[in-house]
């Protein structure tokens, strides 16, 4: 049967192309947008749903997804509304092509630290939900209410590599001061939490308990509970009094850390206040796991590589050091050979560029102060504190404010810290690059140019990032690429700027007193 929507233009814009998904809430379109160029998705509700309840239930999720989108890169992220002829309301979303993660799961284990990088980005598009969203000058918090592996979807990025986003906001439910509670039963029967099967009103930790079971599965291929049958009957006696399998039943090739199983375990307590009491709390149980499995990889990886090189060289014995620690010397190394640009000013001056070496693209701030100040940094460095920070605004254009202050107390005791600034136009090749570089390295390079010698590196620091804001600007780098700016770049500058002076004294202040403690252990150990 032909599809008459097909070659349909909706909107004078939208051009429908080809139908990719149909279920009982309604049909998902490829379609063209004529107007801007690019493929979006197009979703319209049911026609045997036709109704006034359902039709508001369609836009809230248009609603929801809309402002989530643009929050969380972990949302799919809805771009129009609107309805057709017919009176079929349909809104326009970001195409997505990826994976499934109920295909990806497919009764087998995943891998510990493809498992913690896919929970992460889960995590961070439910906190973004839970977090809310504006309605009536009311900040609602958001809860799913059907969190499960067809709901996640996993594609590829170029610069992310595996990118997780959260689907299906149909169901979720808007908390709100004066809304009435949940009457009746809404979910999948499997993920559902004890509270939500009785119908009560729910919170975030009902997506927790939804998660972790979702988790247990990722983990094991199998579900945590068994019911008799799949009837609701079943599965209400399953949440409410079966207690989940232990991982130890199942033979798996992977040992699991006994943290990650104490942490699904928890998300599966009968009781909403036995479990993680938030997404941050799931969160901040990941991290170090995350951090440390990457470690390890990154670690195994350098080995093979300088046994490889041993091997081919003849050389037999080398013993082996962290990468982290090499990559920082040598590229520290490369950076004390650059000389001042020709086409810049001799002056106190700072800005971001990108190095090019023969170990690849570095991230690197460049700064002439006067020889005075940096040959301080040099002499007394163990008394150098650095604070570093990335502050960001999406609109009305996309652009990043790269933060770096140093503090010597032999130096900046009267004057304060040695504030290096400088924006990151995330619209600009050059400043969406700097960004993605800064993300995927983890860290950066200070380059002090003397004003009395300026045509040599006199000093460099490496600045070390944390993971969660390496999470942070990876989001950003995806963010914006597709982010339309609706304003001028300056406005969002000044936005920035003024962010920056009310974190200013506060910083100053946190920076002397680390120093002055600093000085004191110092002085302890000459002792």
């Amino acid at each position: 049967m032909v599809d008459a929507n097909l070659g349909r233009l909706l909107s004078n814009r939208y051009q429908l192309v080809e139908l990719i998904g149909r279920g009982a809430m309604g049909r998902v379109y490829r379609a063209e947008d004529t107007l801007l160029g690019g493929v979006v998705a197009v979703k319209f509700l049911a026609q045997t749903l036709l109704n006034r309840k359902m039709r508001d239930r369609f836009k809230t999720e248009a609603t929801t997804c809309a402002q989530l989108g643009q929050k969380s890169i972990h949302i799919v992220r809805v771009m129009d509304y609107g309805v057709n002829e017919e009176e079929v309301p349909f809104y326009v979303m970001e195409y997505l092509q990826g994976e499934s993660l109920s295909d990806i799961i497919n009764n087998q284990p995943m891998a510990v630290l493809r498992f913690l990088s896919l929970a992460r980005q889960i995590c961070l598009g439910l906190q973004c939900a839970h977090e809310g969203i504006r309605i009536d000058n009311q900040v609602c918090p958001v809860i799913h209410r059907d969190i499960k592996p067809s709901n996640i979807l996993v594609s590829q990025d170029a610069s992310l590599g595996e990118l997780v986003k959260i689907l299906d906001f149909g169901i979720s439910k808007m908390l709100q001061a004066d809304g009435a509670g949940t009457t009746s039963y809404m979910g999948t029967l499997a993920y559902s939490s004890p509270e939500q099967m009785e119908g009560k009103e729910l919170d975030a930790r009902s997506d927790i308990y939804s998660l972790g079971v979702m988790m247990y599965e990722m983990l094991t291929g199998k579900m945590p509970l068994q019911a008799e049958t799949h009837s609701f009957g079943s599965w209400y006696k399953a949440h409410h009094f079966q207690p989940p399998r232990a991982f130890g039943v199942f033979n798996l090739t992977q040992k699991l850390p006994n943290g990650l199983e104490e942490l699904v375990m928890r998300c599966l307590e009968k009781s909403p206040h036995d479990r993680p009491q938030s997404i941050h709390d799931v969160l901040k149980a990941l991290t170090p796991l995350e951090q440390y499995y990457s470690g390890n990889r990154q670690l195994s990886k350098d080995i093979g590589e300088r046994l490889a090189k041993e091997v081919s060289s003849g050389v037999r014995t080398v013993k082996p050091t962290p990468k982290s620690n090499d990559s920082s010397s040598s590229s520290e190394d490369v950076c004390r050979l650059s000389s001042w640009p020709k086409n810049k000013p001799i002056a106190q001056i700072v800005f971001p560029q990108i190095l090019t070496s023969s170990q690849g693209k570095l991230a690197t701030l460049w700064v002439m102060l006067q020889e005075e100040e940096i040959e301080t940094l040099k002499a007394y460095r163990l008394y150098n504190k650095v604070y570093k920070n990335f502050l960001c605004s999406m609109a009305p254009h996309p652009m990043v404010l790269w933060l770096t202050a140093v503090y010597n107390r032999f130096h900046h005791i009267e004057k304060g810290p040695r504030w290096l600034r400088c924006y990151l136009d995330l619209k600009d090749p050059l400043g969406h690059e700097m960004l993605r570089l800064l993300s995927t390295q983890g860290e950066y390079q200070v380059l002090f140019f003397a004003l009395e010698k300026p045509q040599n590196c006199a000093h460099v620091i490496t600045v070390k990032l944390p993971m969660a804001q390496c999470n942070l600007m990876q989001e950003w780098v995806i963010t914006s690429r597709n982010w339309h700016s609706i304003g001028e770049p300056t406005m969002s500058k000044n936005m920035l700027q003024a962010e920056f002076e009310k974190l200013k004294p506060k910083v100053s202040a946190e920076l002397e007193t680390q120093s002055t403690k600093s000085s004191l252990n110092l002085s302890d150990v000459e002792r």
